[in-house]
């Protein structure tokens, strides 16, 4: 398909192409599952959250609001999936629980260039990591959310507003709210 824009992609996929809704998958598959793996810790399950923002996207085009980006549209649904399903998983929800699912992480320091890291940094790094990610996991929901889009998916305040549909006075709120539970959270453990 020609280099459309999202807003062509859209409008021909909202006429039943299948091509244009395939390549809007193609384009957002990705950035919805990391969005998901962030918030849920679980391959499986953020591989669900995909096949299921996308389906809800092609049965509610009709409640698209063509003057509103589509990637918010699409992340709103994504980032409701995931906290109907943290949800559901509150009263089974342990720490110990997430760190049986680290491959995806493992992939990702393998891509990176050598450095001429040791054993004994690249222990420390990914004992590091691990910290961090537990202390984001253990967020409460309405800042681990905000600090997902925020800090990992690198939307602007006015973005995660439209997306979780608040105020970004609420959402700059919740984003310092979460820095200091991070901060308290992690000067122990890091210092």
């Amino acid at each position: 398909m020609a280099e459309l824009s999202d807003a062509g992609l859209v409008k021909l996929a909202r006429k039943g192409n299948q091509d244009a809704f395939a390549e809007l998958v193609e384009l957002y598959k990705d950035k919805v599952f990391h969005l998901a793996y962030r918030m849920l810790n679980n391959r499986h399950e953020s591989e669900d959250i995909v096949q299921e923002t996308f389906l809800r996207v092609y049965k509610n085009w009709d409640k698209y609001d063509e003057n509103q980006k589509f990637s918010t549209w699409m992340y709103r649904i994504a980032t409701n999936l995931c906290i109907d399903r943290l949800r559901k998983r509150k009263p089974n929800f342990s720490l110990d629980a997430e760190l049986n699912d680290q491959d995806g992480t493992a992939d990702g320091y393998s891509l990176i260039p050598g450095d001429n890291r040791t054993p004994e940094s690249e222990f420390l790094l990914s004992e590091t990591q691990q910290i961090i990610h537990q202390a984001i996991a253990g967020l409460p929901a309405k800042y681990k959310t905000i600090m997902i889009l925020r800090y990992l998916q690198e939307l602007s305040l006015q973005e995660i507003g439209d997306i979780l549909n608040m105020p970004v006075t609420t959402v700059k709120t919740r984003v310092h709210r979460g820095r200091e539970f991070l901060r308290k959270r992690l000067e122990h453990k890091l210092f």
